[in-house]
């Protein structure tokens, strides 16, 4: 059987399938009656089903007529393409998240078409783009709105005939006659179904969203459920804040203008926070890996910190002594400050004379001075000092009971060894006549030689008496 005989006996004696197909011959008359005028914007609505549905009847945004029903036509897969004129510029143009819906303008079965040109959007979110044009074929020009954006609702006359004989027969009929070419048609009436309710559309996304955050509303149950045993616990508490609460909003409300000029000057101080919050921003990124071994040596850094305990313990002593100390400076240092200002007079005119000795040691230092002038006292009292039997002696000093001075008689071998090995025979120890002779005043450094008392100390001295039984 081919499908316009199906379609044949599918609606044979059934008045609703009648009047579907009068309605769809009725709008293509009225349209070829019209003479196919362009003239405005036309969107070609695509409905699952337009009933009903005849040119000239009214456009509708919002409650306001913008234009009318300028066509109805029927697509290749069977679905009714309603043309819609737009003579109002201000809706214009219609975007890719529009939709249109047939609605009952009156008891008697006059319908119009409720129509949305764009959804609202958040602000920041960028508009949707038109409405593709039809560049050829059927409904050139026109701009398509596809059958997914529409909905046809059943109308409420057609809900109150299904009551009524004979369409309640009808309708019984149909059910049972179209069961088999509905069944295998089940995804294509869901969507159908789903068309012609906004609601259970709306809703069905509802429950979809529903379903993908049970998880989430599960665990805010449960966290509900103990913070609200916490809230239970602590409700004294959060009655006190209820009324801090109240206090606060009494003392903003009569700042409120004040409260205002902050909030207007608020965009300009996030303006200027955020070259701030920048540097923040790049200083914690330089800051983590240090934080990172930080974290990594925590063991050893608490302990650290625990052990500072017993050193500062042991510390405190002596930073008290360190204070008691600083005390006495602090009365020391002024009474210093003048010594320590004539010091630094005195050392103004020194500064010369340092820096000359300071070239002369650095030059004595350079040159091997030191060396030369050590060698020199060191050949120097080699060449001056006598040796006998006993040692060495110095002639020029007076060497109380030496080795050449103490004896009576004179040793051979008393005299001066030069630096090539030469021996210089010693004169022998001075007598106190021979100290007379070379002294005619008597007299020496205010010493009178022929003293009684002075002459055993000369003679001891001399190396020729005794003083205390000791020579």
């Amino acid at each position: 059987m081919s499908p316009a005989e199906r379609a044949r006996k599918l609606t044979s004696g059934k008045p609703v399938a009648v009047a579907v197909a009068v309605g769809l011959a009725i709008g293509v008359l009225f349209s070829l009656a019209a003479g196919g005028e362009e003239d405005g914007y036309e969107v070609r609505a695509v409905f699952d089903n337009g009933s009903f549905v005849i040119p000239g009847e009214d456009v509708k945004i919002g409650g306001v007529v913008v234009g009318e029903i300028s066509d109805v036509d029927l697509t290749e897969d069977n679905k009714a393409a309603v043309v819609l004129r737009i003579d109002d510029p201000a809706f214009l143009p219609f975007r890719e998240d529009a939709q249109c819906q047939i609605r009952l303008q009156s008891l008697i079965g006059e319908q119009y078409i409720d129509c949305v040109p764009t959804r609202p959007r958040k602000e920041g979110e960028p508009q949707k783009p038109e409405l593709a044009m039809i560049e050829e074929g059927r409904g050139e020009g026109q701009y398509l709105l596809p059958v997914d954006n529409n909905v046809t609702p059943v109308g409420e006359d057609l809900l109150r005939n299904i009551n009524r004989m004979p369409q309640r027969e009808g309708l019984r009929l149909i059910v049972n006659e179209l069961g088999a070419g509905l069944a295998g048609n089940g995804d294509r009436l869901r969507e159908a179904v789903r068309r012609a309710n906004p609601a259970l559309k709306e809703f069905d996304g509802f429950v979809k969203v529903l379903a993908e955050q049970d998880r989430l509303l599960g665990n805010l149950i449960d966290e509900s459920d103990r913070v609200l045993a916490s809230w239970v616990d602590r409700r004294e508490e959060t009655a006190e804040f209820i009324d801090q609460a109240g206090a606060t909003a009494s003392a903003a409300a009569a700042r409120g203008d004040d409260l205002e000029r902050n909030w207007e000057r608020f965009p300009g101080f996030l303006r200027e926070l955020t070259p701030t919050a920048e540097r923040f921003t790049a200083l914690a990124d330089q800051m983590t890996p240090a934080l990172n071994s930080l974290d990594r040596n925590h063991e050893a850094i608490n302990s650290m910190v625990a052990n500072t305990g017993p050193f500062f313990s042991a510390a405190t002593p002596a930073l008290v002594s360190l204070g008691d100390f600083g005390n006495e400076a602090r009365k020391l240092f002024p009474a210093i400050r003048p010594l320590i200002g004539d010091l630094d007079r005195l050392g103004r005119p020194l500064r010369p004379a340092s820096d000359d000795l300071a070239k002369l040691f650095g030059s004595f230092d350079d040159t091997g001075g030191i060396e030369e002038l050590m060698q020199l006292i060191y050949f120097y009292t080699g060449t001056v000092n006598g040796v006998d039997a006993m040692g060495h002696y110095v002639r020029t000093g007076l060497i109380v009971n030496g080795p050449c001075l103490s004896r009576t008689q004179f040793a051979s071998n008393c005299g001066s060894t030069l630096r090539d090995g030469q021996q210089v025979k010693a004169a022998g120890p001075v007598t106190r006549e021979e100290l007379k002779q070379a002294f005619p005043e008597r007299a020496v450094a205010g010493i009178d030689l022929d003293d009684p008392e002075i002459e055993p100390l000369l003679d001891y001295f001399l190396g020729s008496g005794v003083m205390g039984g000791k020579r």
